[in-house]
């Protein structure tokens, strides 16, 4: 008597294959500790960065004011109870109208103020470089009292930044300041710093380069730090002039730091705030705004436009996107990993 035995039930899996459970699964189940102390900082960036950032890009699509914000309007009646009614002028979707009458120069200065935005960006940022780069070379070699002189150019980075914008419009003060009281001990009559656009650009300039020269020169004198000292020796043994060894050794051994912070000191000037609205408050007739000021004025000065102030800030940010990405792509095609 032969017996019959069933077949075992076909597996659900392709043969060859282990069922594993999905990829996100596993990760949790073998860093859960992991996520779970991650979890508060993405909560945290969820409401203060992301949320506003999408919603600052839905509102560059509405007609937001302060004036149609209200959806009804409501008075007091005779009898002492309130009477509304729909806001026939409430706001609206309106598409892509706001980035159209911005670009064309309907509304604002767009176009002027992008023009200021790059002069400052890049005059400031050249010479936070320069002035950094000499100063973390002098700082580099063995000097007496050199530990003295590095707490006091970090100096001014450690003054808050409205501080130093105070110091220094009074500085450039027309009748009290001692930029003025300096030219006239001189011979030379004073200047009206504030009444022309760039004199005016010039202070602001001349405040943010004060305060950011000390960030680069710590950032480039610790990227010297860490270049091997036997390059140095090789190349004195070898007959090779001090230009000789700052250009060829210390320039190549820099260029990974010095990528990094002209990129960050791009983005940082670029959005540099408190230095144009304190120094120079636009003067002279909004010739020395740019466009983080701008787009401040729009959203906190008259009838508040918070659609525009919204388009402005997608604009920055759209620029600011394009540098970083044809700056990324420059880095790449140099070698250098980013």
């Amino acid at each position: 008597m032969s017996t019959v035995t069933a077949d075992p039930a076909p597996s659900s899996t392709r043969p060859g294959r282990s069922a594993r459970p999905p990829r996100l699964r596993r990760s949790w189940d073998k860093h859960w500790y992991a996520w779970a102390m991650v979890l508060p900082v993405v909560i945290v960036l969820a409401v203060l960065i992301f949320y506003p950032l999408f919603r600052g890009i839905w509102l560059s699509f509405t007609n937001l004011t302060e004036a149609n914000q209200v959806a009804e309007i409501c008075t007091r009646s005779i009898t002492g109870g309130e009477v509304c009614a729909d806001n026939p002028n409430k706001w609206e979707f309106i598409g892509l109208d706001n980035y159209v009458r911005v670009l064309t120069g309907q509304v604002g200065e767009f176009w002027q103020w992008t023009g200021v935005t790059l002069i400052w960006t890049f005059v400031c940022v050249a010479c936070h470089f320069g002035l950094g780069l000499g100063l973390a070379s002098m700082l580099n070699r063995p000097m007496r009292a050199r530990g003295l002189y590095r707490v006091l150019l970090v100096l001014p980075w450690a003054v808050p930044a409205f501080v130093s914008a105070f110091a220094w419009k009074f500085i450039f003060n027309e009748r009290f300041g001692l930029a003025n009281a300096l030219l006239t001990a001189v011979g030379i009559d004073p200047v009206s710093w504030f009444a022309d656009r760039w004199t005016a650009l010039f202070t602001a300039i001349v405040t943010n380069v004060w305060l950011g020269v000390p960030f680069m020169m710590v950032a480039l004198l610790g990227g010297m730090q860490t270049i091997p000292s036997e390059l140095y020796e090789a190349a004195e043994i070898d007959g090779a002039s001090a230009w000789q060894r700052f250009r060829n050794i210390t320039l190549p051994g820099l260029r990974p730091v010095s990528m990094t912070v002209v990129l960050l000191g791009t983005i940082w000037t670029f959005n540099m705030f408190p230095i144009i609205f304190l120094v120079t408050e636009g003067q002279p007739a909004g010739q020395s705004e740019i466009l983080v000021t701008g787009a401040y004025r729009a959203a906190f000065e008259g009838i508040r436009n918070y659609s525009l102030a919204s388009t402005y800030g997608v604009l920055i940010l759209s620029i600011l996107l394009v540098f970083s990405l044809f700056y990324r792509r420059v880095l790449r095609k140099q070698g250098e990993v980013w």
